[in-house]
């Protein structure tokens, strides 16, 4: 047994099941994990596995309630959701027609049936490999199915021993999980994460805005591009390297004649709170271009003056981690991308990605890879990317519902190439609603080719459409206090941070309109932009579905009521993001910084009209010290009443010298006026000078230096203090008529006819009429459009 480290060192005590969980015969053996969960094992040479899997991580559940009945022949479990029925020894497929002789599972109370080989036909799918040029449309199948089950075969997965070696499966046994839940997918996902291991903690840093290109950077191109960066305002977390970094015809070594001092430029971009991560395909044989080649060959033997690729081998992976990963990982890399592009080949690629993650926490430094998704419990390893996309709509179109899909199986770490990463036309519509998409994803992240007119720099655009993609890009840096907090619970909870909007409407699946919208965190929902804008009104007409209760539009604070369908028009610098009513989002205050870690500034908004809390996680972000009490969680508690707005900010649990020693707060209530009374206090006694201002339709407090560890407590009052400001069409639509370029006496004439209280038949006919005043007849065409959503007052 080859021991590669403690790193690697599995507990397998926590892999066996509880005997009273287990039913067992000659050759079949079932294990009653969770009320929802079974595992189905037949084996003809009696051989059960007990180790790890790819798949598997713990076994050891605590055990349901469920009954067993069983004669010579028959063995019947039966568990608050289901009933198993199974004639004891046969093989789980039965004989001619019918698939349910020897094995079924029936959903309780359902008329819906699963038996072995049963087709699943009503799941909605989980996630794919990437989504290429060439994009293969099947993706694999999920945990959430109208069935109201679905089953995982981990039949043919790969074994982890002891200390954490991976080899094949050496019999031919049956190994099925399978998770009937009905309608409570929220309890089998949970179940799902217990039995395969909740997601990893990602480092903080990868939340920020991450830069990349296929090009031959020097260190000098690289400290350029920050100066353009910093010039801009626009933060960045990363600088991952692509494939030309290395030295011709190596894998492993720095090319000198880019980047002289390699150790001096990863402390460079450090000092400057950049990480830096680099491209690597593990599978490319290592040869004596590549430092440290004579010293690996002592250890392995060699096929001409090469070291062959084999995961499946620890001393090649001893020697691939110890003399090619540890010394670039000495210069100051802080991750690899690995760059694995043999789908065929997808245990490799996933026996890699486990190697590298694990590996990382050798010194107490978090797991972070990059990589296409290995479809096994890739939500342990993330960062799963999609691949090199063409630049395009089509492409573009496809991303919002592949990423919220692969959240039927757990993962929500998907990296996608901003604006595409080759061909097509760059499009500033595009590249803007690329960036915004990004901005309100899990990752954000530039990828390009080479070449000088890829426009994936906002520099390199015009000014408006520069200016709106810098002010997003520091949007995004505001918002990692939000996907850290949001990152932790999917991390502890597995409270999936990009939930499909089917999950609370399924029908909404099969509807094109309505499909792609997603729950962004706890506090959000987005309704992405996927088309392009309508050339004559400069926006996009874009429509949208928000579910039950009061939704605000996060920039504007406009309300809208619930359970109900909206069309919207969009010019380039706004996005449909709605926060729920109530909800609270803790923002960094400092837009401009490459700084990712907690911040010392913190903006807090609050939106109107009911109470909530939420729990703001912090730690250092880079450590595995987290998992040793090394983390602060803050309550932050809205108390609502009418014209009475109460915000307690308390530290509820962990170490406060994880964050900064004193900090500022900006508290934004959205949507007050009229406020004459406000109070602070620290710990309840001590009183806390504020300054106080309207901003627009905003309230705001600012307290300053407060240490975190302190309890504070403001309280705003006044009368008449709640505007109301409800979302109008015919508001939109009068803010396209007064931006066309028309004439002004005939934009009256337009505005008499639409905002009238004629029927819509005779508004058709007198905006036809408009054509003998010279109007276009592309615009009177565009008002007939329009007129199909104003609202009739």
């Amino acid at each position: 047994m080859y021991d590669l480290g403690f790193q690697f060192h599995k507990n397998i005590s926590n892999l066996k099941s509880k005997p009273e969980a287990i039913i067992q015969g000659k050759y079949y053996r079932f294990t009653v994990l969770t009320e929802r969960l079974i595992r189905l094992e037949y084996s003809i040479d009696s051989k059960f596995n007990d180790m790890p899997t790819q798949l598997v991580s713990f076994r050891n559940f605590d055990i349901p309630k469920f009954e067993t009945s069983q004669n010579d022949s028959t063995l019947q479990i039966k568990t608050s959701y289901f009933t198993l029925t199974y004639l004891k020894n046969m093989p789980f497929k039965g004989s001619g027609l019918n698939s349910m002789k020897n094995l079924k599972v029936v959903l309780n109370d359902t008329l819906e049936v699963w038996y072995y080989n049963h087709p699943e036909a009503k799941n909605y799918n989980g996630s794919n490999i990437s989504i290429e040029v060439d994009n293969n449309k099947k993706i694999n199948k999920g945990l959430y199915s109208l069935d109201g089950f679905v089953s995982i075969d981990d039949s043919n997965s790969l074994i982890l021993d002891e200390v954490g070696t991976v080899y094949k499966k050496d019999s031919n046994s049956i190994d099925i999980y399978l998770f009937m839940y009905n309608k409570d997918f929220g309890f089998a996902l949970k179940d799902y994460f217990k039995l395969t291991g909740y997601p990893s903690m990602i480092p903080r840093y990868v939340l920020g805005n991450i830069w990349s290109k296929n090009t031959n950077y020097s260190d000098k191109d690289i400290y350029e591009l920050i100066n353009n960066f910093n010039s801009n305002d626009v933060p960045i977390s990363v600088i991952l390297l692509d494939k030309l970094w290395k030295k011709k015809d190596s894998g492993y070594t720095f090319n000198n004649e880019l980047f002289s001092n390699p150790i001096e430029f990863s402390k460079n971009l450090h000092i400057n709170n950049i990480k830096l991560g680099l491209n690597i395909d593990p599978s490319v044989d290592i040869n004596n271009n590549d430092s440290f080649f004579n010293e690996a060959i002592k250890y392995i033997n060699t096929v001409n003056n090469s070291i062959k690729f084999n995961p499946y081998d620890p001393r090649f992976i001893d020697i691939y981690l110890k003399l090619f990963i540890y010394p670039l990982e000495g210069i100051g890399v802080d991750f690899f991308w690995n760059d694995y592009k043999n789908i065929k080949d997808l245990n490799s690629l996933w026996i890699m990605n486990y190697y590298h993650f694990n590996d990382m926490e050798k010194t107490g430094k978090r797991g972070m890879i990059l990589s296409r998704n290995p479809l096994i419990a890739s939500h342990k390893f993330p960062i799963c990317y999609s691949g090199e996309s063409k630049v395009s709509w089509d492409n573009f179109k496809n991303l919002p519902f592949f990423s919220i899909s692969s959240t039927n199986i757990g993962v929500c770490w998907w990296s996608h190439d901003i604006g595409g990463f080759s061909g097509g036309i760059e499009d500033a519509d595009l590249f803007l609603r690329s960036i915004q998409l990004g901005v309100f994803s899990p990752i954000l992240r530039f990828h390009s080719d080479d070449g000088k007119y890829y426009k994936k720099e906002p520099w390199k655009w015009e000014y408006k459409t520069k200016s709106i993609a810098c002010e997003y890009l520091r949007l995004r840096h505001r918002f990692i206090s939000y996907l850290y907090s949001e990152a932790y619970q999917y991390h502890r909870n597995g409270n999936v941070i990009f939930q499909p909007i089917y999950y609370l409407i399924p029908k909404l699946y099969d509807d094109v309109l309505y499909k792609n919208e997603y729950f962004f965190g706890s506090q959000l929902i987005v309704a992405p932009i996927i088309n392009k804008k309508e050339p004559l009104i400069n926006r996009t007409i874009h429509r949208f579905y928000l579910p039950g209760g009061v939704w605000y539009d996060y920039k504007t604070g406009k309300k809208f009521p619930g359970n109900k369908k909206y069309v919207a028009f969009y010019k380039d610098e706004d996005y449909p993001v709605f926060a729920k009513s109530g909800a609270i989002i803790p923002l960094s205050n400092k837009s401009n910084s490459n700084n990712t870690s907690n911040p010392t500034e913190l903006e807090i908004l609050i939106f109107p009209c009911q109470s909530n809390e939420y729990l703001l996680y912090e730690d250092d972000g880079i450590s595995t010290q987290y998992k040793k009490g090394k983390y602060l969680i803050t309550q932050i508690k809205f108390i609502y009443e009418k014209d009475k707005y109460e915000m307690v900010i308390k530290p509820i649990e962990g170490d406060s010298s994880v964050v900064p020693e004193y900090r500022d707060y900006k508290i934004r209530f959205k949507n007050l006026r009229n406020i004459t009374n406000v109070s602070a206090f620290s710990n309840t006694i001590n009183y806390l000078e504020t300054n106080n201002y309207f901003d627009g339709n905003d309230f705001v407090v600012e307290i300053n230096k407060v240490s975190p560890n302190n309890e504070i407590d403001l309280k705003c009052s006044g009368e008449d203090t709640e505007i109301d400001v409800v979302r109008i069409v015919n508001e939109d639509i009068a803010s396209i008529l007064m931006d066309l370029v028309i004439e002004t006496d005939i934009k009256e004439k337009i505005d008499n006819i639409l905002f009238s209280d004629l029927s819509i038949e005779k508004k058709r006919i007198n905006l036809r009429k408009l054509s003998k005043f010279g109007l276009d007849k592309s615009f009177i065409n565009l008002f007939l459009k329009l007129l199909e959503y104003i609202e009739q007052i």
